[in-house]
């Protein structure tokens, strides 16, 4: 299912654009080795409206360390909203997860960063998010668990297109949505549903990765 961004969507990534600042990074990157690798991103190329890298929020990985969703720029991004505590939906998301990251091609992999975002930072600190990814056995360096406010969660949300609402102090309800973004964080695909049939998000994901070897 591919998805495009609403106006409400923009409206929070424009808003987010008037608070990123760019740092001047002169970084010119060649192949001078003999490796056939492109050029990275152009981290002076200016982000476009619809790239999430706009937003200003902040965010606690599972190693405790504090990020912006523009530390994750040049990778291809396959990202989903979780909680640890879910005992239905969530292990199918996590399980999906994992079978598209099996299944990605071994000369683009690295280009790839599988994103788990809690939808329950209450619960899911940084502790609680190291133990899960030990759990589950998603440890290496393409695997990413984030967690922030609740601010900055529903914002998020809302830029993937995501529903959820607490119906329980351990409960969420909550749309169940893989979401593809491009190297420059523009959304590229959308999958929907739990155990559906990957191959077209693993197509895009490759069709994006690809671009930076």
């Amino acid at each position: 299912m591919k998805s495009k961004f609403n106006q409400n969507q923009k409206e929070i990534l424009k808003k987010g654009w008037s608070y990123l600042l760019v740092l001047p990074v002169f970084v010119l990157l060649f192949a001078l080795q003999g490796c056939n690798k492109k050029e990275a991103v152009d981290k002076d190329k200016p982000i476009s409206e619809l790239s999430i890298y706009n937003l200003p929020s902040k965010w606690t990985n599972q190693n405790g360390q504090h990020i912006e969703m523009v530390d994750l720029r040049g990778k291809v991004l396959v990202m989903v909203m979780i909680y640890t505590s879910c005992k239905s939906a969530c292990p199918r998301l996590v399980a999906d997860m994992r079978n598209i990251e099996s299944r990605l091609p071994d000369n683009i992999k690295e280009n790839v960063k599988l994103v788990l975002v809690s939808i329950d930072p209450e619960v899911d600190t940084p502790k609680r998010l190291k133990a899960f990814s030990i759990e589950n056995k998603m440890e290496g360096d393409q695997w990413e668990f984030l967690r922030s406010t609740e601010e900055n969660t529903r914002e998020f949300a809302a830029v993937l297109a995501v529903n959820y609402k607490k119906i329980s102090p351990m409960d969420f309800s909550h749309s169940n949505i893989i979401s593809v973004f491009n190297a420059e964080g523009e959304l590229a695909y959308q999958q929907e549903g739990l155990g559906v049939n990957s191959d077209a998000t693993i197509k895009k994901i490759t069709e994006e990765a690809v671009k930076l070897n």
